[in-house]
């Protein structure tokens, strides 16, 4: 089937949502492609709030939040990124607040603030209250708020379509190729603008926060065509996830004045980071939470956890304010935070890097500013050089709806402004999703992708996780390799084309393969630690070599290598701080 929008949106999270209304209100059609149903989208899964310097409950400035995130990402962040959005979210937030969202609220009626990890007053004096939260249902919150606008203002949606492929030409995108599940047939959206925003790829870890869903494929896709993937090293760790499972603990538990314990029961944070203790950024806590259980500190059967601690808070606050992490604990864990400490342990929760873009959103082809023409891209997915080398929290939903945003008005603009470009005959722009769907239902190879993918997820883990080195970070080139070899040789078992998960699941391992490809050959070449990319070989951060961004190309012309290229930071007010490690909060 062919179809003919403006505007694309692939993804219904809250980057997608937010570039979708945006775009609508610009009086082109748009429409959105998504895998699930819009609000089953992740970025439900964000609990703890939205950072923006309203100071409703202590002073607060635009200024202050901008150096919280450019310090935040360990300098690495673009710092014209960092400035736009610590100024457009003030607007963004009371504009969600305009649209219905139901924000908690102070005694006073305005919206509710609290502490949250690295966001300070002064410049880094003292922690502030910055954190604008729905109790801890936050983004599922702005979900609810986005989708429903979008059904207001006319978009089209198309849920449960997979996109297999970017139809790029001479440098302009002419739409995609979409596989819709229940019927097992290959769309093709031709598209004057197409705007990506289909979140992350935690999947390819074991211990992971993130959906099932979370695969990595619009970059994957881009990283095909032979275009950069930027700063694919730098993938953040949440500090806290519930133990074995993964699933998030918000940082708003901290902020609330939940103390991370060992095995003694000692406030090990106060050792790490003894000016902010808990509510250091994340990496500094993910890092320490596994220091302590490295040194034998740790709780559980397998010593490979340790406590947080909610009993000294009132009960109102955990069952009112925390009350959906609350219900988590005692779902998955049997474990009530009102009597208990529960056992968490760090669990891969985002990525910094991703489709480099500008800070319109329109996606760069290169590091020297070359651009694709009508391609745009947002949220996690994106990487605009917001979060830098370590993404501050509650900033993931202000990046959604900010640069959502901005992404969504230059979509419409630009679509404005130009016919629609040609389009290749269906048959062609297919091909190359008949090719892939072909020889996964119909090859003779005997491989089995959950497998493969249980490898890929155990090694990543093991070899490019919290702590790094060079040696395992090389074995786990080889390993990539080995595993994309294997990879040709899967066949799935079940060769219908309807509502077939299997399939579903070989095509996105393809996808997570190479995500994984340029995240480990990434950080393998970055020979420095900074922020979320801690090398026990290289302790040191190295400005004078390494203040620049990586892009990671596939190499089209040899299969499984990767050529590194380079982008300049963007640097502006903030370079006086350029502090060694390590770092004291």
């Amino acid at each position: 089937m062919h179809h003919r929008y403006d505007v694309l949106v692939v993804g219904a999270g809250g980057a997608g949502l937010m570039a979708a209304l945006y775009a609508a209100k610009g009086n082109v059609s748009v429409a959105c492609i998504s895998k699930l149903y819009p609000t089953r989208s992740h970025t439900g899964a964000a609990q703890g709030g939205i950072g923006a310097a309203l100071g409703n409950v202590q002073e607060d400035h635009w200024e202050w939040h901008m150096f919280d995130t450019v310090k935040g990402g360990d300098y690495l962040t673009d710092q014209d990124a960092a400035e736009v959005f610590a100024k457009d979210i003030i607007d963004a937030v009371y504009e969600l607040e305009h649209m219905g969202l139901p924000f908690s609220r102070t005694p006073e009626g305005k919206i509710a603030q609290r502490k949250f990890g690295g966001h300070t007053r002064d410049f880094g004096k003292a922690a502030v209250e910055r954190s604008c939260y729905a109790k801890d249902r936050t983004g599922h919150m702005i979900l609810q708020t986005l989708y429903q606008q979008n059904v207001k203002a006319g978009t089209t949606f198309f849920n449960e379509f997979h996109v297999t492929d970017l139809l790029i030409e001479d440098g302009r995108c002419q739409g995609l190729v979409a596989y819709e599940l229940s019927t097992g047939e290959l769309h093709t959206f031709h598209a004057k603008a197409v705007i990506l925003a289909a979140g992350g790829y935690g999947r390819v870890f074991k211990i992971t926060s993130n959906a099932l869903t979370l695969t990595g494929d619009l970059m994957s896709i881009y990283y095909r065509k032979g275009l950069p993937l930027e700063d694919m090293e730098f993938y953040q760790f949440h500090p806290t996830g519930l133990a074995k499972l993964g699933i998030l603990v918000t940082e708003g538990i901290r902020g609330e004045g939940g103390i991370l314990r060992n095995d003694s029961g000692e406030r090990f944070m106060e050792r790490y980071a003894p000016t902010i203790k808990d509510l250091a950024p994340r990496d500094i806590v993910s890092r320490s939470i596994i220091t302590e259980i490295r040194e034998g500190r740790g709780v559980g059967r397998d010593k490979d956890a340790v406590n947080i601690d909610l009993t000294h808070l009132p009960r109102e606050v955990i069952e009112g304010k925390l009350a959906e992490i609350t219900d988590l604990a005692r779902t998955y864990l049997g474990m009530d935070p009102v009597k208990d400490l529960v056992p968490i342990q760090p669990t891969a929760h985002y990525a910094m890097g991703g489709i480099p873009t500008n800070l319109d959103g329109l996606c760069l082809s290169d590091g020297s500013g070359g651009t694709v023409e009508g391609l745009y891209a947002a949220g996690e997915q994106a990487c605009v050089s917001l979060h830098g080398a370590n993404r501050l929290g509650t900033n993931s939903l202000g990046d959604l709806v900010v640069f959502g945003r901005r992404a969504g008005i230059a979509a419409a603009k630009y679509a404005r402004q130009v016919e629609y470009p040609d389009m290749p005959e269906p048959g062609e722009a297919q091909r190359e999703s008949v090719d892939l769907f072909e020889r996964l239902r119909n090859g003779s190879g005997k491989e089995n992708a959950a497998a493969i993918r249980k490898e890929l997820q155990e090694s990543m883990m093991n070899n490019v996780g919290i702590f790094r080195n060079g040696k395992d970070m090389a074995a786990q080139v080889d390993i990539i390799k080995e595993l994309k070899a294997r990879y040709q040789g899967v066949t799935v078992s079940d060769p219908s084309r309807r509502y077939n998960s299997e399939l579903i699941e070989a095509m996105e391992l393809g996808f997570m393969l190479d995500c994984a490809e340029a995240m480990t050959a990434s950080a393998l070449n970055r020979t420095e630690s900074r922020g979320a990319h801690d090398r026990e070989d290289f302790t040191e951060r190295n400005d004078a070599e390494w203040l620049k961004h990586t892009m990671a190309y596939k190499n089209l012309n040899k299969a499984d290598d990767v050529i590194i290229g380079y982008k300049p930071v963007a640097l502006k007010g903030f370079t006086r701080a350029f502090e060694p490690k390590p770092r004291v909060y």
